[in-house]
């Protein structure tokens, strides 16, 4: 069962107040994705998670403030806007569903992939440096695209008790 409308609006709101588009039906992500065959497009795969909010959407924050960007900002969020994930996801063959994550489409098909996974214990900022760096591949002047979806170079079993290397504590 989704969580209530309450607890979700003000995760929701936080990306619109960036100018990040809601995607909210299939619909809604045929045209976006149709929208940027020409161009860029980064979506947000938003989630009630503790990664989501503590590392996620202030990377995304962090990443729009380089000097190189998409074309376009959209976000669906998962468990919530159940048809408009799916459909997003369809747009992603061979990647596995994740959320939260992040999608940059370069001419409808996905050029960089962040899933969960890359997100979970890593901080916005190198969670935005790995985005901005997609950003200059990407969406620059002489941005190309090779093969699949590239994903960031991060260990993903680091030894057992040990923190990952981006880890940056409060304290």
């Amino acid at each position: 069962m989704p969580y209530p409308e309450a607890v979700v609006t003000p995760m929701r709101e936080e990306l619109a107040r960036l100018g990040v588009e809601e995607l909210r039906t299939a619909q809604d992500v045929d045209a976006a994705l149709e929208a940027a065959r020409e161009g860029t497009l980064m979506v947000v795969i938003n989630s009630v998670c503790g990664c989501a909010a503590a590392n996620a959407r202030p990377a995304i924050t962090l990443a729009m403030h380089t000097p190189i960007q998409p074309e376009k900002y959209a976000t669906v969020f998962a468990g919530q806007d159940v048809e408009a994930t799916a459909r997003l996801r369809e747009f992603m063959p061979g990647v596995p569903p994740s959320s939260p994550a992040f999608v940059l489409f370069k001419e409808g098909e996905p050029a960089f992939v962040v899933e969960r996974r890359h997100i979970e214990g890593r901080s916005a900022g190198a969670i935005a440096a790995d985005l901005s760096q997609a950003y200059n591949k990407f969406c620059g002047t002489e941005a190309g695209a090779e093969g699949g979806p590239e994903k960031p170079t991060v260990t993903d079993h680091p030894a057992e008790g040990a923190l990952p290397p981006t880890f940056r504590s409060i304290l």
